[in-house]
């Protein structure tokens, strides 16, 4: 396999704080490789140091010639008031390619993304959509290298398995990818190679080839050789201790030797004793505290409805909360799911149907905006706002050890909480959270930016806690885990309940496809006119035949119309003018005869007796 990109003996600090240490390691030809590690580790700087927007403290980096990289980063940005296809015309000006050839690739592009409109200004897109155009701006140069710093975030469910199958069938074989995420299932079907940046390797990362699941068999069982390898010193160490101590026969040059072995043997001792302690999670218990409330109904919403601008969002839909009872909330961005939310917990009213809930009900909610932060606020003032001490569940715990908890060390207390990472500012929110007695537990995407360590935490706590609980999250593998059911939003007013995830996604990719539109059923017309002008003109044997077989005929074409553009957006034609072009041609011909064949459904129609 041709490398396409290495790196050697690479040290990067960050306020002097070292990230990682004398990283080597390579990237080759055609790989999909994942990049993970706890909050802290340095994984998006080394991916911006692979992109060339950062230099190393130490070390160096070296490229292909002419290797084209594409970047999509953390937080995308885009200038105000351009339009999509504007965004991809700026991307591709550095490349020196004609109009015509640059409004063909934007155009083909837009379509393989699903945009519906080229001319949207981008001040009007959501944050899914904003994601997806950072995306198409990194894949319209055609990189031969693709990095992708958390691209699953800001995307709902169904983007996420876009994203998925985008990585998977939407790449040349020569083209790779190095993607940070900490989505597991996301892990598991796109990379073929997992990177974890983490020191309790003595390399300082840990590198496996195959999915996600192959990685945890290979850290396990390093993990473990690691763990004996220490056992085993230190009963060396012991030993060697026990004859210093006896005192030598002889200064001789062997026993001098010996000494100098035995100091050694103690320094890497100690260093394996360092690594095997990062093993552990930076994030103990996240649990959450409970009024101890026994009611047997909490909160129960029926027969609600929400509108915006003469959108529904939901209808006629019931909500019904319990001791234990865990709803996962799903849906495109869009559709609803803050807004219910937001109605349960009582913030907003609904349009239509009525909420109640149990007096006194006691409700914590992590809002996906983590409006609640004061991040001016240093990080032990945010952790314990009075004193040094904080009241957990009756008892008392000093901040160094509250914050210790969720993986702070006791330097950080004294900076902001504006200077914290993104999973570290959501820490933050979960402890300020987990102080709070409650009944119901309404979660807003709290795992955007958490690292696995904390996910596995909150899914723990969250299975464990004895209210209810409302989560709305991209993270298919929290859902599986945590829900008791699935209520999935279309934002076009329906709410549908399902058992599990893998019921919902069976249920979309059926609609998806398998939903080819069914020729339209004959409607009787509001003012019928007379029967006997059709009796004019029946059908005859042949055409009878005809219409019994025509509703085959227009789902076959409708289908080759599809298997068309399906084509159309495979490398091996985008790539291939000549097989564009053609297919371009054949493409309205098979759309004009769905036309033709509608035409003559609908004249059959009109004459059967």
């Amino acid at each position: 396999m041709a490398s396409l990109l290495s790196c050697q003996s690479l040290t990067k600090s960050f306020n002097a704080r070292p990230l990682f240490r004398q990283i080597t390691l390579g990237i080759g030809e055609g790989e999909r490789t994942a990049l993970i590690g706890p909050n802290g580790s340095g994984k998006s700087t080394l991916l911006k140091l692979f992109a060339g927007l950062e230099k190393p403290d130490e070390g160096s980096i070296s490229a292909r010639r002419g290797l084209r990289i594409g970047y999509v980063p953390q937080e995308e940005s885009f200038s105000s008031g351009e339009t999509i296809a504007e965004v991809l015309g700026v991307a591709l000006k550095p490349e020196g390619i004609d109009a015509i050839e640059r409004d063909m690739r934007i155009d083909i592009l837009l379509a393989r993304m699903e945009f519906p409109d080229r001319d949207q200004k981008v001040d009007t897109l959501s944050g899914g959509w904003r994601k997806r155009l950072a995306i198409a701006r990194a894949l319209i140069t055609e990189p031969e290298l693709l990095l992708l710093d958390e691209p699953t975030n800001h995307l709902d469910l169904a983007g996420v398995l876009w994203l998925e199958e985008l990585l998977n069938d939407g790449l040349t074989p020569s083209q790779g990818f190095v993607v940070i995420s900490h989505d597991r299932y996301f892990l598991e079907n796109v990379a073929r190679r997992v990177i974890e940046l983490n020191g309790m390797y003595a390399d300082g990362f840990l590198s496996a080839q195959g999915a996600y699941s192959d990685f945890l068999e290979k850290r396990e069982a390093y993990l473990s050789a690691q763990q004996r390898q220490q056992d085993s010193m230190e009963t060396q160490v012991r030993r060697e201790i026990a004859w210093l101590r006896r005192g030598a026969q002889a200064r001789s040059t062997k026993a001098k030797g010996r000494i100098d072995q035995a100091g050694r043997m103690i320094g890497e001792l100690a260093e394996l004793k360092y690594r095997n302690r990062q093993s552990g999670s930076s994030v103990s218990e996240l649990d959450f505290s409970t009024s101890g409330r026994r009611t047997k109904e909490l909160l129960a919403a029926k027969q609600i409805g929400k509108s915006f601008e003469d959108r529904t969002l939901f209808h006629d839909l019931d909500v019904l909360l319990t001791p234990k009872r865990r709803l996962g909330l799903i849906g495109a961005n869009g559709s609803g799911k803050t807004t219910l939310l937001r109605i349960l917990t009582g913030e907003m009213n609904p349009d239509s149907g009525t909420v109640k809930r149990a007096d006194g009900l006691r409700i914590v909610w992590f809002d996906q905006s983590r409006s609640q932060l004061e991040k001016e606020r240093t990080l032990r003032d945010a952790l314990c706002p009075q004193g040094d001490t904080v009241n957990y569940r009756g008892s008392e715990m000093h901040v160094t050890a509250w914050a210790k908890r969720f993986g702070f060390r006791a330097e950080q207390l004294s900076g902001k909480v504006a200077y914290l990472s993104g999973g570290e500012q959501a820490r933050v929110l979960i402890a300020q959270l987990m102080l709070r007695p409650a009944d119901l537990l309404i979660l807003d995407e709290p795992t955007n930016d958490l690292d696995i360590a904390s996910l596995e935490a909150l899914e723990d706590s969250l299975t464990d806690f004895p209210g209810a609980v409302a989560l709305v999250t991209h993270d298919r593998y929290l859902l599986d885990t945590v829900s008791t059911e699935i209520l999935a939003l279309d934002g076009k007013g329906n709410g549908r309940y399902f058992a599990d995830l893998a019921q919902w996604e069976s249920v979309l990719e059926e609609e998806r496809r398998g939903a080819l539109p069914s020729p339209p059923r004959k409607v009787a017309p509001e003012n019928p006119k007379p029967s006997a002008p059709m009796a004019e003109n029946p059908l005859n044997a042949a055409e009878r035949r005809e219409l019994a077989t025509i509703e085959s005929r227009i789902t076959s074409a409708e289908e080759a119309v599809l298997e068309l553009e399906r084509k159309m957006e495979t490398p091996a034609v985008t790539r291939d003018p000549i097989r564009l072009q053609e297919c371009w041609g054949a493409l309205p011909v098979l759309k004009a005869e769905v036309d033709r064949l509608y035409a003559r459904w609908e004249e059959l129609e009109s004459r059967r007796r």
